[in-house]
């Protein structure tokens, strides 16, 4: 038989007392995104072992720092070649764009169609829309890469910037863009790229 002097299970787990510890380290707090966008947080905090503080800056670019280059100082200020190959590229392909989307556009609206329908005419301005628009923005983009890489390396070479080398480098550029197709095309192209790079050096400088 069962003694009689131990203790019953049922009597012991009424009689036992529980006690919560406290953790050595609190929870730490949360933080939302309007903590950070408020200031409220402290960059501290970021990491421990980073030690910010308040010296938290933002990353300071120096932007005033244009070409030396004798005669770049125009009227479109550039920091050097890579200015010019990257906003130049990216105007002239942006303003192909939407001269061809106008191209097409006119096309579009006027084309005979064998049934009058508007979906076939929405299709039809569409169709020209993309057909124009992406050759000549294509177009222009091609020919603005080439003629400043052309421009950046005969002003590299020749240690100044004119109207003659732009006009030069129209040539050289309009003659590499109509090379397959001719000589008689290839000359044409290099006249009128190069008058056109003319005007635009000019313009440049008296504006």
């Amino acid at each position: 038989s069962q003694d009689s002097s131990s203790p019953d299970a049922s009597d012991f787990i009424k009689n036992a007392t529980f006690a919560r510890t406290q953790s050595a380290a609190p929870a730490p707090e949360n933080v939302t995104a309007s903590d950070l966008l408020l200031g409220a947080y402290d960059p501290a905090k970021l990491h421990p072992l980073a030690g910010l503080g308040d010296t938290l800056d933002y990353l300071l670019l120096d932007d005033d720092k244009t070409s030396d280059l004798p005669g770049s100082g125009t009227a479109i200020p550039s920091r050097g070649w890579s200015d010019d190959l990257c906003y130049g590229t990216g105007t002239m392909y942006l303003s192909g764009l939407a001269l061809g989307g106008a191209w097409g556009f006119r096309e579009g609206a006027r084309r005979p169609l064998a049934v009058s329908n508007s979906r076939l005419r929405i299709n039809s301005v569409l169709n020209a829309i993309t057909r124009r628009g992406t050759f000549l923005g294509n177009s222009a983009g091609v020919l603005a890469l080439a003629y400043n890489g052309i421009n950046s390396t005969i002003d590299a070479v020749r240690g100044k910037h004119d109207t003659l080398g732009s006009m030069s480098a129209g040539a050289l550029t309009g003659a590499l863009y109509k090379s397959t197709a001719g000589v008689r095309p290839a000359l044409a192209a290099a006249t009128l790229v190069s008058g056109c790079a003319g005007v635009w050096s000019y313009v440049k400088r008296r504006v």
